[in-house]
């Protein structure tokens, strides 16, 4: 029997690279991939080196406790003078210790400052020496914790609205950078946060 010596055609694989590669670009493009969100803070300068930790005490009048504890549940006030109080409510609760309207004595303290503005004039504002304190439990939850947060920044972030409209005639976010940073000054950004606290059951 005659042996059959043709050979087999072979396959041109030289295209296989190219569509590999177009699969792998298309797949890199199409691909959404999970990214990690937080908080933007622009941390505050450190404290020079010879400052006593004394001069780092905050008065009881300057300081607003929020406390978010395992459960979600929110506590506010002052020292040794906190409440239950519900999310929705917690904006208009700081907006009212920051800006103390009607200079109540057991409210923050106002300093007036001189903030200098970027066509050499001076601005005399009285800055609030308050200091929101956000304090957290072992088991509190992500979600809780974020939503606290958002709502503390709002609440700073819709004060420096009411500074910008009375000030330049215009919103924080619609000002350019020297007048934002003239805002910032007149409304800093004091929200410190305490290592979580463990609670006894």
């Amino acid at each position: 029997m005659p042996i059959d010596k043709r050979k087999v055609p072979e396959v041109n694989s030289s295209s296989q690279a190219d569509i590999a590669f177009s699969l792998l670009i298309f797949f890199l493009v199409a691909t959404t991939m999970n990214t990690d969100t937080g908080l933007v803070r622009v941390l505050p300068p450190m404290p020079p080196e010879d400052q006593k930790q004394e001069d780092i005490k905050v008065k009881e009048r300057n300081l607003y406790l929020v406390l978010v504890n395992g459960s979600g549940q929110i506590m506010v006030g002052q020292p040794n003078k906190q409440e239950f109080t519900d999310l929705r409510q917690l904006k208009d609760k700081i907006k009212e210790f920051i800006l103390n309207p009607m200079d109540d004595p057991d409210l923050p303290e106002k300093v007036e400052k001189e903030i200098e503005l970027a066509n050499g004039g001076k601005w005399v504002y009285p800055v609030s020496e308050g200091v929101v304190s956000l304090q957290t439990t072992r088991d509190t939850g992500y979600q809780a914790y974020i939503m606290v947060q958002n709502e503390l920044t709002r609440a700073f972030n819709e004060v420096r609205d009411q500074v910008a409209m009375a000030k330049f005639n215009n919103k924080f976010a619609d000002l350019n950078e020297d007048q934002r940073n003239a805002v910032s000054k007149a409304v800093p950004l004091k929200i410190s946060e305490a290592e979580p606290r463990n609670i006894k059951k």
